[in-house]
Formats: C-alpha cells, sequence, structure tokens
C-alpha cells in the first residue's frame, strides 16, 4: 500500500488548519431577542409594537389594580381607564401568535412580559391569575407541578405575591427573583425564572474610566450563582449608554435594560464585544 507523502509545507499548512479550528476563543453571538429588555415599554409611542419591531423578546409593564381592572401605569395620577394590561398587551400578542395582527414584525418567541406590580401584591396577583386563564393556551404554565414552555413567560416583579404563587400548583405566572438573595435559593423553575436588583446597589460605575475591579468581581459572582440555579440576570436603573451595556455583558449579564430601544439593537447586532478568554462576533442587523 503506497504511503501518503507530505511535504514540511504541507505538513505546516496542515498544522495551521488543526491549530485555527482549536482556537483559544469561544465565539458567541449577541442578539436583540436573547439580550434586549425593554424597560417600561408602555411610554414608548407604540407600546409592545415599538419592542417587537425591533426585536425585542422581553418586554415589561407596570400595572396597578384599580377599580377590578388591572392598568398600565407608572404613577397613580397618570391612570387611563382604556390602559389595561388586556388590551395594550395580552390581546395584542394574542393576535400576533394567532396571525391576525398584520401591522407587526412577527415576534419571536418565546417572549417574557414582565409585570412590575405597583398595587397590593396578593390582590392584584388575584385579578392578574383570573385573567391569564383566557390565554393559558400560549402562556408558560405550571400545571400539576410541571413547568411547560410556551410562547409567552409572565414574570412578576415589585410587590410580588410569592407565597401566592408557590401555593399553586397549577399557574401561569412565575416570580423576578432578588439578585443579592439568590445565593440562599433551593427553587427549581418552577418558581424563579430571573434575578434582577437595583444597578446602584451592585456598583456606583457610571461608565467613566475602567470598573472596577472589585465591583466586577461582585457582579460577577453574583451572575454566576444566579446562572447556576438557571435564572437570567437583569439590572435595573443601570446607565443607558453603550459603555455600561459592554461591561453588563461583559461580567454575564443576561437581559440589558433600556429605553433606548433602536439604539441597543444597533449597539447588539453590530458591536464586537471581547471578554476576558471570549471573543464576541457581531451580529448582522436584520431589521
Amino acid at each position: 500500500m503506497q504511503l501518503a507523502y507530505f511535504c514540511p509545507k504541507h505538513l505546516k499548512l496542515i498544522l495551521l488548519i488543526i491549530l485555527s479550528s482549536i482556537t483559544v476563543f469561544a465565539k458567541a453571538q449577541y442578539s436583540v431577542s436573547a439580550c434586549a429588555f425593554a424597560h417600561n415599554d408602555y411610554w414608548h409611542k407604540h407600546p409592545l409594537y415599538d419592542a417587537l419591531n425591533n426585536g425585542y423578546t422581553h418586554v415589561e409593564a407596570d400595572v396597578y389594580l384599580r377599580h377590578n381592572k388591572l392598568i398600565v401605569a407608572h404613577l397613580l395620577p397618570s391612570l387611563k381607564k382604556n390602559n389595561t394590561l388586556e388590551r395594550l398587551y395580552l390581546d395584542p400578542l394574542m393576535n400576533c401568535i394567532n396571525g391576525t395582527d398584520s401591522t407587526t414584525r412577527r415576534p419571536v418567541y418565546p417572549l417574557t412580559l414582565m409585570i412590575d406590580i405597583k398595587s397590593n401584591g396578593e390582590h392584584t396577583y388575584e385579578a392578574l391569575n383570573q385573567l391569564l386563564q383566557k390565554y393559558r393556551s400560549v402562556l408558560s404554565g405550571v400545571e400539576d407541578g410541571h413547568f411547560t414552555q410556551r410562547d409567552i413567560t409572565i414574570v412578576l416583579s415589585g410587590h410580588k405575591p410569592v407565597k401566592a404563587l408557590k401555593a399553586q400548583t397549577t399557574r401561569w405566572a412565575f416570580i423576578d427573583e432578588d439578585l443579592k438573595t439568590v445565593a440562599h435559593d433551593t427553587t427549581a423553575r418552577n418558581i424563579y425564572q430571573t434575578a434582577s436588583c437595583k444597578y446602584s446597589s451592585l456598583i456606583k460605575w457610571r461608565g467613566k474610566g475602567d470598573l472596577p475591579f472589585y465591583e466586577k468581581q461582585r457582579l460577577c459572582r453574583f451572575v454566576d450563582i444566579a446562572h447556576k440555579f438557571g435564572k437570567k440576570v437583569r439590572l435595573w436603573k443601570s446607565p443607558d449608554n453603550p459603555v455600561v451595556w459592554n461591561a453588563l455583558l461583559q461580567c454575564g449579564v443576561d437581559l440589558i435594560n433600556t429605553d433606548k430601544l433602536i439604539k441597543l439593537r444597533q449597539f447588539l447586532n453590530n458591536h464586537t464585544i471581547v471578554a476576558v478568554g471570549v471573543k464576541h462576533q457581531p451580529v448582522v442587523d436584520n431589521f
């Protein structure tokens, strides 16, 4: 049998090919749908639709219970009785899923709707739970203790009705856990799906100069623990600028909180983020 012969030049070429395939950098892509969180989404000109049309799959709405209606608003004086959670979010999302809404691009699923409860947690959740049953065919849920992923996942923050949810064996809502207490968590994903805290409670840096080592170390520690329990991490009230966004992604933060939908979309799609040992490649902007 004739043996293959490789000259030194060919051997060098083969070696280079092998080394290039075993790179020390792990490549990852940051996409809008994976990382972008539309904070106080209802403040935008077109609530929900502006976020969906920019590729977001995480949106937030503040909710008050008033006269048995779940009203979307940030402050009590600005309550508008027609701005209900059902009209602004649940019905449009159902229409998008059913394909009956042609005014927006089809969302990327699964989609998370975070409901920040501003009124009494237990009473608000009682009304919300009744409403969610109407949409349960598209909602992620726990049924007889078993988790099922569907198109939309409801996550509750603010005045969180933790006891009420833990008492249910069947439900269609989950809790946003306090990131600073996540180390004590032994609960599976059937209660908590995300973990968050106020940015300034962990980090004082506003984006000028380098992120202090001890602050980065502290954040990375909390992120690692949350990931161990299968939770996505978000910091709210974080400085809304590219320098801070980049640092948060380097630390492994999953969701970037923003009011600047287009600017963050462009950042995630076009920016190369380099962290220690990991080289992240830009994503082509398809929007």
